[in-house]
């Protein structure tokens, strides 16, 4: 398998396994990033086809040219998965075999400086992951009450500290680079010894969740997905922390109490010890998988 970006999918081969790709099935990979996921979909397929969306216009790059290679089997478009739906629609496909979302930032989208996703870039605080967004989080982290802040930061990261931080943030306004940001929540949060992530983790995972919506778009995803599923398709979400599966979770929990889907996954799938040594950033990811029945 190609490299195409210095991005390391995670469960790749989980996520083939669990969607349980047909060589004539048609699979939509929502959040294509550096395409890994989606290269080993269409590596599977013989006459079905993939289509491969991300609202980030440098993914959708990416991907594309890391799926050249395999024709008309694979087409790759702009777009957020909110809108899954009317997607599928535009392309002319009532039905898939398949749906695959991986809700975590990619590494590219870290390794920008200019895009402000990484606490340790000088980048400007900007964090939207489509670029035509209006909202940075430099306006949110200089305009926010300190009151709005702190509910921010808690309720999209579970900050125990939120309001000591939003009250450093405020008091060192304004804030311009992500770096400037990382400090003062550093200062701010006065870190106990047994901690082994980054004080400004949690408060740069909030200020992302917040700027792009991404709960919103989560549960827009969930709404639709199982009338975009064939009969025995199947969807797997990959989340990477507990707000998101919560939700992944208890929405998979409804459709089958609603007779909509059966939960394939009794227990959340893991990476394995040697994908986490590969690849560390894959520790905190959780699978889960649905069928439509």
């Amino acid at each position: 398998m190609s490299s195409g970006s210095s991005h390391a999918s995670v469960l790749v081969q989980e996520c083939v396994e669990w969607l349980a790709v047909q060589p004539e099935g048609f699979y939509v990979d929502c959040t294509a990033g550096g395409g890994g996921h989606s290269e080993a979909i269409a590596e599977r397929l013989a006459s079905g086809r993939l289509l491969a969306l991300d609202r980030d216009p440098a993914a959708v790059e990416l991907t594309r040219s890391r799926l050249e290679r395999f024709g008309s089997r694979t087409r790759v478009r702009q777009a957020a998965f909110s809108g899954l739906g009317q997607t599928l629609r535009d392309e002319g496909i009532e039905r898939v075999n398949g749906i695959l979302a991986d809700l975590g930032l990619s590494q590219m989208q870290l390794d920008d400086a200019q895009r402000g996703f990484s606490f340790a870039a000088e980048g400007d605080l900007d964090m939207r992951m489509d670029q035509q967004q209006t909202v940075t989080a430099a306006q949110v982290v200089n305009h926010l009450s300190e009151r709005e802040l702190a509910d921010v930061l808690y309720q999209y990261a579970e900050e125990r500290r939120s309001r000591r931080i939003a009250n450093a943030i405020v008091r060192a306004r304004p804030l311009r680079t992500a770096r400037q940001l990382a400090s003062v929540v550093a200062s701010a949060a006065r870190i106990a010894h047994h901690e082994r992530i980054h004080p400004a983790t949690r408060t740069f995972q909030a200020l992302r969740i917040y700027v792009n919506n991404e709960i919103g778009e989560l549960e827009a995803l969930l709404q639709q997905a199982p009338a975009c599923l064939a009969p025995a398709g199947r969807i797997v979400i990959i989340s990477f922390h507990s707000l998101e599966d919560r939700i992944v979770k208890n929405t998979f929990r409804n459709w089958k109490a609603a007779g909509t889907c059966q939960i394939l996954t009794k227990h959340v799938v893991r990476p394995s010890e040697e994908e986490v040594t590969r690849n560390p950033r894959a520790r905190s990811a959780r699978l889960r998988c649905a069928e439509r029945i």
